[in-house]
């Protein structure tokens, strides 16, 4: 298969599980989803084009923002090459699908969930190819049963791939999604892997598309376990402000965002991931024996969940 065939064949599975899944999210929550192609204009550091879909204000997300991106640029930034310094500078082309789900209930969880190739070409050289992506879950009430469904099926998932996926995957993932200036977990984890070229283009494919189509399966029961939860103002609150920690992570810490910054990104798509709402306080601290407590001693801390 040629490299633009490659590409193509990315993009076009991309496309189709974006409808997918954000076809799911109308279903679950009754409002229509937005859809905004977009097409970078000549002259600008990156060419190409993509689709933002996104859900805002519904019964039961705040905000649901899938988007897929297929772009290209002349230099590739350091934030992409940190296991492939020679790459640097390199031409590069990136096809990606990219979501965050914000729920409104603030028992139900925060997910993200990534998947994407990127190529380079150094000079006088061939395309190098690789994979990248995972998902994880943010709580803010935690469920043990909630976190061990999401594990378990991410598990499932990595496991035609090689026993040593999951467990590898899952600690990168508990590396990675790190509040390294706090010294805090951002949720319950997941898995998440990053510049996979194992086995080859198709392998790298296969495995991608396992991770993709394990997204529904991993989030939607726990939605709807926990959408219609009843809750008041000290949830909300509380839920608010552990989405302030949501934002720093992202602008601070996340690789995709700096990527797609420094990249000369779409800057409305890739800050489509921060929640509507979000609040911070100074030295808030739960009282011991609360729930909010107990999200920071049992769930805000890596664990082996299955």
């Amino acid at each position: 298969m040629s490299a633009a065939a490659q590409v193509q064949s990315v993009r076009d599975y991309l496309r189709g599980l974006q409808q997918a899944i954000m076809g799911a999210c109308t279903a679950v929550d009754g409002k229509p989803v937005l859809s905004d192609p977009w097409e970078k204009s000549p002259g600008e550091p990156l060419q190409g084009n993509g689709v933002t879909m996104i859900l805002e204000d519904g019964a039961v997300f705040e905000r649901a923002g899938c988007g897929f991106s297929h772009v290209t640029g002349a230099k590739l930034p350091g934030s992409a090459t940190q296991h492939r310094p020679g790459l640097a500078g390199a031409p590069f082309e990136a096809v990606g699908l990219s979501l965050v789900f914000h729920p409104r209930n603030p028992y139900a969880p925060t997910v993200h969930m990534n998947v994407r190739m990127l190529t380079a070409t150094p000079a006088g050289g061939e395309p190098v190819a690789w994979f990248g992506g995972g998902m994880d879950l943010t709580p803010y009430y935690g469920f043990e049963e909630d976190a061990v469904h999401f594990h378990g099926v991410c598990r499932d998932a990595l496991a035609p791939f090689g026993a040593d996926k999951y467990p590898r995957f899952k600690a990168w993932c508990d590396d990675y999604f790190t509040l390294k200036h706090r010294g805090e977990q951002r949720g319950v984890g997941g898995i998440f892997f990053d510049d996979f070229s194992e086995g080859g283009f198709e392998t790298g494919l296969a495995m991608m598309k396992s991770v993709g189509d394990a997204f529904l399966q991993a989030y939607l029961p726990i939605l709807g376990r926990r959408k219609d939860t009843p809750y008041g103002e000290r949830e909300r609150g509380f839920q608010l402000y552990r989405r302030g920690r949501y934002v720093e992570f992202n602008l601070v810490w996340d690789r995709g965002t700096h990527f797609g910054l420094q990249s000369g990104g779409r800057t409305e798509s890739i800050l489509m991931s921060m929640p509507p709402l979000a609040s911070w306080a100074y030295r808030q601290e739960p009282a011991p024996g609360t729930p909010e407590d107990a999200l920071y001693r049992k769930f805000l801390v890596p664990r082996e969940w299955i």
